[in-house]
């Protein structure tokens, strides 16, 4: 069978990485970039350091309002799944490209398969929750990373869809874990910090940056850490801190975007991870690192039922204080949320099964 997967962002091409390598052991692959992040620092690193095949379409849609994002990504797509004719389409996550690219599609009676399907925050007053409900609800194949996804969808009537595989994100991270422990040695001493000495912070939803008195409480919460901060500063963010005059103590070190090879390694090392990301949340506790996530909700809630995330908004106070809470007990293996580490592989298998039904 012919399959387009479909990606646009940096979350998005980890999730592709194991994936495509297993599907393309029984099917054929049509990579499709949208180009929703179109930085060489943000995307073209991603592809190299994962060992993706080069996109076989780039649309190069780059950043803008969230509808006329999704718009234009859509009627692009289309023309390529005219040209493609593919058996099915494959979605990851939750982006405005998951969004198009499902809803391209599906009006062209393409069967939908989506990867991380069944994720609820349950707040509406994020974009991206939107986006998962939508691709969820017109997907074919669901193929959900935890038991609590694969309830969310059953809770809402998509029962006959769903399919438990575990996260194919914590296969990324088994893979390339030699690799991790490699980079520290020269990572860590370039930017002058020692194994568990520091914090990871990383801030770049709308919801925080574009509001400059929740970008102010944030920063000051980070500010006021009595340990050094490392600050892989997105491109809009530092615009923003700009735009707004806000600025970081001599101890948060600002930086620029980092490849995803070195952003593992600074979190696997770290003594916190500071996020307002959801896949950033994840990764830290399958590496073993307590998170403080920057929301009031998450998709990811396992890790805070396990005690390794903790939310704390944009109220300082409340950041101190996760600050100073332990480390909690670690979870066994055999009782990780997020599966085997072999997503790939079951998602690759069950689209050999696949009749391709809409």
């Amino acid at each position: 069978m012919k399959f387009v997967s479909i990606v646009g962002a940096r979350p998005q091409f980890v999730k592709l990485a194991p994936v495509s390598r297993a599907l393309r052991r029984y099917h054929e692959e049509v990579i499709v970039h949208t180009g929703q992040h179109y930085d060489e620092r943000l995307s073209g690193t991603f592809f190299s350091e994962l060992g993706i095949s080069a996109p076989d379409y780039n649309l190069g849609v780059g950043s803008g309002l969230h509808g006329a994002q999704t718009g234009e990504i859509l009627a692009a797509i289309e023309r390529v799944l005219l040209e493609v004719r593919p058996n099915g389409v494959i979605v990851f996550g939750d982006t405005n490209s998951t969004l198009a690219g499902a809803l391209a599609a599906v009006k062209l009676h393409i069967p939908v398969a989506h990867v991380e399907a069944g994720l609820r925050s349950f707040d509406r007053r994020m974009p991206e929750e939107v986006n998962r409900v939508v691709t969820d609800h017109i997907s074919a194949r669901l193929f959900c990373p935890t038991r609590i996804a694969c309830e969310n969808a059953e809770h809402e009537g998509l029962a006959a869809r769903v399919e438990l595989v575990g996260d194919v994100m914590y296969d990324v991270l088994r893979q390339m874990e030699p690799q991790i422990n490699a980079r520290a040695a020269t990572l860590l001493p370039s930017l002058t910090i020692t194994p568990g000495g520091y914090a990871l912070t990383t801030i770049h939803r709308a919801a925080n940056t574009d509001d400059p008195v929740v970008m102010s409480q944030l920063i000051e919460g980070l500010n006021s850490l009595a340990m050094p901060v490392i600050f892989p500063v997105h491109p809009r963010t530092r615009k923003l801190l700009d735009q707004y005059g806000i600025a970081l103590a001599a101890h948060v070190q600002a930086i620029e975007p980092v490849g995803y090879l070195d952003m593992l390694t600074l979190q696997r090392f770290a003594h916190r991870v500071v996020t307002d990301s959801g896949g950033v949340q994840k990764e830290a506790f399958l590496l073993g690192v307590p998170c403080i996530t920057l929301r009031d909700t998450t998709e990811w809630v396992e890790t805070v039922a396990v005690g390794w995330n903790v939310l704390v908004g944009s109220d300082p106070a409340a950041l101190r204080m996760a600050f100073q809470r332990p480390a909690p007990a670690p979870v066994p293996p055999e009782a990780n949320p997020y599966g085997d580490g072999a997503a790939s592989e079951k998602i690759a298998l069950s689209l050999r099964r696949w009749s391709g039904e809409l």
